[in-house]
Formats: structure tokens, sequence, C-alpha cells
């Protein structure tokens, strides 16, 4: 037995009992910290031996078909993991090059069924507008937010509503592809072995789909070739990192995107938040979308000031602070915490 493994079984154990998203370990010269990130903030585990997170890196490595002796370049790589008492999960991980050693993080995500989209948000009308989106033939549709707020859960609980009622012909391009759905062709995107988002999305093209989904736009060249894809009658959903529905058109414009194309082509722009509620006598998380589309969507395009009171993210704290989700709400832009108020809210 890898003397590794006991470490590694025993941390994958107590990060998903704990319900934790992600595993970090952050190495000194004589030990390392271990930290769990819950419910969005980042907690301290505990220490071990920098000896012990040497084998324990080795064996992740090597285990996601990481380059072992590579230890100067950032790599990525992908588990499937399996839990007798708790199931089967998938780990993405990522290395980063320190002065002497590396540091690692990894995602866990679950492998259980996929959440429905009516399981994911605190409120029911944007899962209508959601719903409605996805009656489009053609056009994008971009699910956005910063890392570790559900884009990719949200992404998935879209596909699979779309393929419930439709027989389209679904290609996803992904990495790396985080969990199977059946009716799906999957691309895993692998650049060492060519596979990069550009050429998938040309192969992916010639294959007839309905659908697209491409897991991020990462790069100019992948979003300005997201977005031609879509002029020729496809309709495309992707995330992009950005910190709300209007910073997203900045981004895109950023990208290169013209003003034009973003007219014609972008449909619909949900951002996402996750929220701290309280649900019986335990905390969880839920998701609150900032929503732009129709009229607003396009005068946000040209850059026009867009007064987006009752879908900004401001307004669906308060709202959800008025019904009782939690007790206080924190603007953060204005560092204002309302006091109970449900008049404060319409």
């Amino acid at each position: 037995m890898n003397p590794a493994l006991p470490l590694v079984e025993e941390l994958l154990h107590n990060a998903i009992t704990t319900k934790a998203t992600d595993l970090h370990f952050f190495p000194a010269r004589k030990e390392t910290n271990v930290f769990f990130r819950i419910h969005g903030k980042r907690v301290y585990h505990r220490s071990i031996q920098t000896s012990q997170y040497e084998l324990l890196l080795t064996y992740f490595k090597f285990t996601a078909g990481m380059d072992i002796g590579e230890s100067r370049k950032p790599q990525d790589g992908s588990i499937f993991h399996h839990f007798s008492s708790l199931g089967s999960y998938s780990l993405r991980l990522s290395t980063l090059p320190l002065a002497s050693l590396e540091s690692l993080a990894i995602r866990i995500l679950p492998e259980e069924n996929l959440l429905p989209l009516d399981k994911l948000f605190l409120f029911p009308n944007q899962l209508n507008t959601l719903k409605k989106w996805l009656t489009k033939k053609e056009g994008i549709i971009l699910i956005t937010g910063p890392t570790g707020s559900g884009k990719t859960t949200t992404l998935y609980a879209l596909i699979k509503a779309l393929m419930e009622n439709n027989t389209y012909q679904m290609i996803t391009l992904e990495d790396p592809v985080e969990k199977l759905i059946d009716g799906v062709i999957q691309v895993q995107i692998n650049e060492q072995a060519g596979i990069t988002y550009q050429t998938g999305l040309k192969a992916a093209l010639r294959h007839d789909p309905d659908v697209l989904m491409i897991g991020e736009l990462r790069d100019a060249t992948t979003t300005r070739f997201a977005f031609q894809a879509s002029l020729t009658g496809h309709l495309v959903l992707s995330t992009l990192h950005a910190k709300n529905t209007t910073g997203t058109i900045y981004r895109l414009l950023e990208m290169g995107i013209n003003q034009q194309d973003l007219l014609q082509s972008l449909l619909a722009v949900a951002s996402i938040e996750l929220v701290p509620i309280k649900r019986k006598d335990s905390f969880q998380r839920a998701a609150i979308l900032e929503l732009l589309d129709g009229d607003e969507l396009a005068r946000a395009i040209r850059l026009e000031d867009v007064t987006n009171k009752y879908h900004s993210f401001d307004h669906l704290r308060r709202k959800a602070y008025a019904y009782g989700f939690f007790s206080e709400v924190y603007d953060k832009e204005t560092r204002y915490v309302a006091r109970r108020n449900s008049n404060e809210v319409s």
C-alpha cells in the first residue's frame, strides 16, 4: 500500500464530512498547513509534516496523470475517488510552484445525481426566467461569477433541463469533464494531445450540434469562436469570470467582442452569488442571480446607464433578509449592514 494513502483518505474524509468544497495545502520548510473551504470560508484544519506532504503530493500527481518530475510549472489534473460510506467524488487538482515545493489545491465535486434547477436558487421567479431563456434556438447564454460560486453546477443543471424535454445533439467542451450526463457528447480538453478549446470547437461544429456548452471562456480566441458559432444557428452556453452582469459586458468588450456582435449574439447573462442561509438548525448556501436580458441587456452593451434595481445583488440580499433567510444583510459596495425592515424590499 502507498504510504501516503492513509493520510489521503483521512483528509478527504474529513473534508467531505465537513462539507468542504476545496482542500488547500500550504507548505513551509518543516510543516504544511491544511485548510478547508467551508461555505465559502477558508478554515484552518491541521498541520502535517512537510515530509508527509511531499509523499501526498507525489501520490496525487501520479494518480491524476500529472508529471511528478515537473515542479517548475503549474499543472492541472483530476481523479475519481470512491468512499464506501460517502459515495463517489471527482477531485480537480491544481499545483503552483513555490520557492522550494509546490502548493496544491483540490476542488471536491460530488458525483451523485445532478441537482435540478429548482433546487439551486433562492427565488423561484429567477428559475422561470432561466427556463424562458432555454427556449431560444441560437445565441449565447452566459453564467458568470467568481471561482466557487456555482457556475458549473448551474450549467450542468441547465443542460439536464434542456435534455429532459428535447432530443438535441448536445456537445460539451470541458476542462475537465466534471460530471457525466446521459445522452450528451462530452469532450475532454487535453492541450498536450492537441485538443484545445479552439480545435474542439471546430470539430464540434462539424458534428452537427443543436447546443454547444463551453466549460469556460478563458481567452479572446475561444470567446470570438463561441460568438461566431452562435451566429451560425447554435445555442451556446458557457461561463465567464466576472463580478456581476454589467461587469460581464466590460470583460467581453476587453476580449475583443464588438458591440454589434454582442447585440446580435448575447441572449442573456446570469451572474451568481452564493449567500449563507439558515434552514432548520443548519447553515447552507443558496444562489441568488443578477439577471440581464432584453432591453436592459441592449442598453448595457451600448454602455448606457442600466437601472437594474430589482435584479441587483444588493436588492436580492435585502429581499432574502426581509424574507428571514438570514438575520442581517451586508452590502459589499457600501459596507452597510441593514437592520430588519421589510419596507426596504419590494
